[in-house]
């Protein structure tokens, strides 16, 4: 029988929150920094083809290594705050170390003899020239960097590595945040952009020998140029600096340009006046001069209407110039793309999307078809496959977002077929169900049935959206009247209040994965009911697998906090508190037959609770302790972290801290690679102890069990009075008999093994 083969068919990332961690190659392929790698991501097959691991801490800025003959590049730098750059070609990479803070920009060109030259600064007060040569780690030289805030300094080379200033360019009235060269024929362009919203065009060229000392001529009217003249060895030149332009259109912070590659045209190498802007204030600027004039003028304004983000963090362009990408301080990717139908028109792209922080938990929805995932950017997302019509291969894309919360979600449960619970850094579980708009956008995207789905989610009482209320955490259901009333009434204010309406959702019929902004405003899910109940912040939920019961816990220090609340959901009332462990339930899992309750906590136990038949007196599902491990006995050693069912519900796995992963029986316990296996396995809350033939059983096959036994009960006796208190009974076990102790009353019993003994003074 052949091996199953596993291949990733999905990875759901986005862009670290920093300036320069998005880079656009010539091949068409899109590198950014996601978390602690890299990704390489085809805007044109709408996958992640490959993720580059090296770094150990986040991604700061990533960059192309472009060519002089402006071929394929084949490398690629990054950098992050493990103060390390990493040059890399496809899976192979040369770490340059050096740095003593993080990394946060970096660039890099080709030498003539194959080496690549890489320049990087860091948070340490230094910029850093690396010579790298393939196969070696890269050499540097160290230049200490001094900031300033207004102004930026152009640096010429002098005997190859040292460099010495040659022109201050002053302007700006507030940080500079970015900058880019472009050429144009034997001139270079230099583009700025500050925190002052504006964005400044400044033009290098070199002088000759008469033009060096132009006599002042006052009839003429040009602009003021700044001139200069660099020295090396006996060589001097003459360059001459001025202002072509000055850009005003943003209305905040600019925070990036990117001019449009060059590419060749027949045999004629080319380069476009086209330079993109991205800004805070959620718009990207596409500017070009104007053929007759030459006046630098707006082409084109894209961005995100609404939702309450802030802006845009960086931005760059395709080689053709026909996409645009910028990625947003929430992490997002905004692509767009040029309407071939409709000339100077662009329109939004289906681009990849993910968490832009830790993602917490998952669950699959009941048949298969889509994701959801909770994370602690404070958002809910669902996954699922864009099946299209003109492709037989499906793409998974993120098509809703129902919750965007105030609060880092922790946890989710999928309760039906477009229902789930989740819980947050809140005492309160919130319960959604998907709205009708979903459902039919849901059957377009994925090519399933639309009849079928809305024959089973009750269409008839399914509001048509969600939207939130300014200062609110709840999603409100918006029904069909509501919308048509806000469509009538938009344009009539009666008041101040008018003019801020609390419904932003506005219906939409889609046929692919929507855009970042109608993720934020139209994808959300009404929320139906909160469950109150636990005192402290929710870290764990279950539901069962026939969706009745769902299981929640919360952190706790205490056991009156630790207990697990069992709610219904058909009433969402709730059924029963399951109390047994005292300190935070770290995971639960339902059985796959649904008449098991695990649960596993930072206490280092577990739990196990059967479900009784339901009778007409008493139709609701109520759970009672079947077996639990005590601390002093238990195999882990540290906090258990998750647990799991077999598929034939027989067996129980956990896994912990102590680097065990133990697999478990429902009527006795056996582990893989452990010397010592508990005898005693607590049932409902009663002891039953091992008969004689058993141990000595046990003994042959792993040694005397009673010395291990007797390890627990010495180490148990140098406990103080209160601990000693909480272990009523201390059992050690002989090959004739069994003795018990009392730790209460100190009543010493014996009795013959095999048979159970209590205390009655207790």
């Amino acid at each position: 029988m052949a091996a199953a083969t596993i291949e990733t068919c999905h990875v759901a990332c986005c862009a670290n929150r920093t300036p320069n961690v998005v880079s656009w190659s010539r091949r068409g392929t899109i590198a950014f920094g996601t978390c602690n790698s890299v990704a390489l991501y085809d805007p044109q097959e709408r996958k992640v083809v490959a993720l580059l691991s090296g770094h150990t801490n986040r991604v700061n800025a990533v960059q192309w290594v472009h060519r002089e003959d402006y071929g394929p590049e084949r490398h690629l730098v990054s950098a992050g705050s493990d103060h390390r750059l990493i040059v890399w070609e496809f899976i192979q990479s040369v770490e340059c170390k050096g740095h003593t803070g993080p990394v946060c920009a970096v660039d890099a060109i080709y030498m003539d003899n194959s080496q690549i030259l890489v320049v990087s600064s860091a948070s340490d007060s230094t910029v850093r020239l690396w010579l790298c040569t393939e196969g070696k780690e890269g050499k540097q030289r160290q230049y200490y960097l001094f900031y300033s805030l207004v102004k930026f300094v152009i640096l010429s080379h002098f005997l190859f590595y040292h460099l010495h200033k040659a022109m201050c360019l002053q302007g700006h009235e507030d940080w500079v945040r970015g900058v880019e060269w472009a050429s144009i024929g034997g001139e270079l362009l230099l583009a700025s952009c500050s925190q002052d919203c504006l964005i400044r065009v400044w033009r290098l060229c070199a002088k000759s020998g008469t033009d060096a000392r132009p006599e002042d001529d006052h009839t003429v009217i040009k602009m003021k140029e700044d001139v200069f003249e660099v020295k090396e060895k006996d060589v001097s030149s003459v360059f001459a600096l001025s202002l072509e332009t000055v850009l005003a259109g943003h209305e905040n912070w600019v925070y990036g340009v990117h001019w449009q590659p060059p590419f060749y045209r027949g045999d004629e190498l080319q380069q476009p006046l086209s330079l993109l802007s991205a800004s805070m204030d959620k718009t990207m600027i596409l500017w070009a001069p104007e053929e007759g004039s030459g006046v630098w003028v707006e082409q084109v304004r894209v961005g995100e209407v609404g939702g309450n983000t802030l802006g845009f963090y960086g931005c760059q362009m395709s080689v053709d110039g026909s996409m645009i990408v910028a990625h947003a301080f929430n992490g997002a990717l905004h692509l767009w793309c040029k309407d071939q139908d409709r000339k100077g028109e662009w329109r939004p792209g289906v681009v990849i999307s993910g968490h832009f922080n830790a993602v917490q938990d998952l669950s699959w929805d009941p048949e298969g078809e889509f994701i959801l995932s909770v994370g602690a950017d404070q958002t809910t997302r669902l996954f699922t496959p864009w099946r299209k019509h003109d492709s037989q291969q499906a793409t998974w894309h993120e098509i809703s977002r129902p919750q965007i919360h105030g609060y880092d979600m922790q946890c989710l449960a999928t309760v039906g077929r477009f229902q789930f619970v989740s819980g947050a850094d809140e005492k309160v579980l919130r319960v959604f169900q998907a709205p009708r708009n979903f459902v039919e956008n849901f059957a377009n995207i994925s090519g399933t049935s639309k009849e079928q789905l809305l024959t089973s989610s009750d269409s008839a009482n399914l509001p048509e959206g969600a939207s939130t209320p300014a200062l609110g955490l709840s999603n409100k259901a918006v029904f069909q009247g509501k919308i048509l009333k806000t469509c009538e009434d938009e344009k009539q204010f009666n008041s101040v209040s008018d003019q801020y309406q609390e419904s932003y959702f506005h219906p939409l019929n889609m046929t692919e994965p929507p855009p970042e902004d109608h993720l934020l405003q139209n994808t959300l899910w009404p929320e139906v009911q909160k469950l109150y109940g636990h005192g402290f912040e929710m870290f764990c939920l279950a539901s069962d697998s026939a969706r009745t019961v769902v299981a929640s816990a919360c952190k706790a220090s205490k056991a009156e906090h630790a207990s697990i609340l069992l709610w219904s959901t058909s009433t969402w009332r709730q059924l029963q508190t399951l109390p047994y462990h005292t300190l935070t339930v770290t995971q639960m899992a339902f059985s796959p037959d649904a008449q098991h309750l695990l649960a596993v906590s930072r206490d280092r136990t577990w739990s196990l609770w059967r479900r009784h038949p339901t009778t007409p007196d008493n139709p609701e599902p109520q759970f009672s302790l079947y077996a639990h491990t005590e601390k002093d006995t238990s195999i882990h050693s540290r906090i258990i972290w998750s647990c799991d069912w077999s598929p034939d519900g027989k067996y129980f796995v956990t896994s912990s801290r102590d680097k065990k992963v133990v697999f478990q029986h429902l009527g006795s316990v056996f582990s893989l690679g452990l010397t010592h296996k508990d005898p005693n396995i607590h049932q409902g809350g009663v002891t039953h102890t091992a008969s004689a033939r058993e141990m000595r059983e046990r003994e042959r096959e792993q040694g005397p069990q009673c010395k291990q036994t007797r390890k627990v009960k010495k180490k148990v006796e140098k406990m103080s009075d209160n601990r000693k208190r909480s272990k009523i009974w201390t059992h050690f076990n002989d090959t004739d008999q069994t003795k018990a102790e009392c730790r209460v009353c100190k009543t010493k019993v014996s009795y013959r093994a095999g048979s159970t003994k209590t205390c009655t003074d207790t």
